[in-house]
């Protein structure tokens, strides 16, 4: 009989999150992701480009319905994320603890979190008052312009950013109507899998947020070029990775995002602007008089 000491615990394996349901990677590859002392803390699953085919199919087929839920109801789905976050701050800051962060840096960041959700909730029914504009014309018409979702939205959460930095993009991009795809933190990827079961386990609709792990060197093109996605967010990386994103997002004239070198904790990381991001401007005209 092994000695307790001399147990080999079983690493937890981390899935991915797609269509409201947590699959197995279907390429069956797995990465050991290790502490700085070179321990093994967790297994997470190695993305294919098939998982991101299905994570899209997944988003276009949530994005109607989500779109057409009321600002108000948008909102008071991302405030029960955040309560529903709240209430797994222990283990929120358990994790990113032990991918790297102090205690206080990881309380720090988990507080940001649930705070930023509830700020994104906020603007769920005032962001189209402070973008909309009726226009000055001079013809005997009304011209409103009004933002509308852009559709599937993928993100490359930043990698630096074990949560705040996810959840900010997330939330800017889903408060709006957009469905997303996100492709976690290749460094700290451990809360972005625990946030898809806070997001399962809340009002979200499958379909909404899916959220994958895996090598950035394999996904990145892909989650640029499809033809699918309406526009791409990525939040770090040299200008070899610009250059790619923008080549790749090229192919249908999406529009590629950049948010690279935001400190996700401070304000910068908190602005409808963000939202403003993935929407598009559509105008009407309607005529008055004779």
């Amino acid at each position: 009989m092994v000695a307790a000491h001399e147990r080999v615990p079983v690493a937890k394996t981390y899935k991915i999150y797609i269509g409201g349901k947590f699959p197995r990677t279907e390429s069956g590859r797995y990465f050991a992701l290790e502490d700085k002392k070179g321990k093994v803390i967790a297994n997470v699953c190695r993305s294919s480009r098939k998982d991101f085919r299905n994570a899209v199919v997944a988003a276009r087929g949530a994005q109607p319905g989500w779109a057409k839920a009321s600002a108000y109801l948008r909102g008071q789905i991302l405030y029960r994320v955040a309560e529903m976050l709240e209430g797994r701050k222990e283990q929120f800051v358990h994790e990113l603890t032990i991918q790297g962060s102090t205690e206080r840096q990881a309380q720090r960041e988990v507080d940001a979190s649930i705070d930023r959700l509830i700020y994104y909730a906020g603007w769920a029914d005032k962001y189209q008052q402070v973008f909309s504009a009726v226009n000055p014309v001079s013809s005997s018409h009304f011209n409103f312009s009004v933002l509308e979702p852009t559709g599937v939205v993928t993100i490359l959460a930043p990698n630096d950013s074990g949560l705040i930095g996810l959840i900010s993009n997330v939330a800017a991009t889903i408060v709006g109507g957009n469905t997303t795809v996100v492709l976690a933190s290749e460094e700290r990827p451990l809360s972005a899998v625990s946030f898809a079961e806070v997001l399962h386990a809340s009002d979200v609709p499958g379909g909404v947020v899916n959220i994958l792990t895996g090598f950035r060197s394999e996904l990145t093109e892909q989650f640029a070029s499809h033809m699918d996605v309406n526009a791409v967010v990525y939040c770090d990386g040299g200008r070899k990775v610009a250059k790619t994103v923008q080549e790749a997002a090229a192919d249908n004239i999406k529009p590629a995002i950049s948010r690279r070198g935001v400190d996700w904790l401070s304000d910068a990381g908190a602005s409808p602007y963000l939202i403003r991001d993935t929407q598009e401007v559509k105008t009407t005209w309607h005529p008055i008089g004779t």
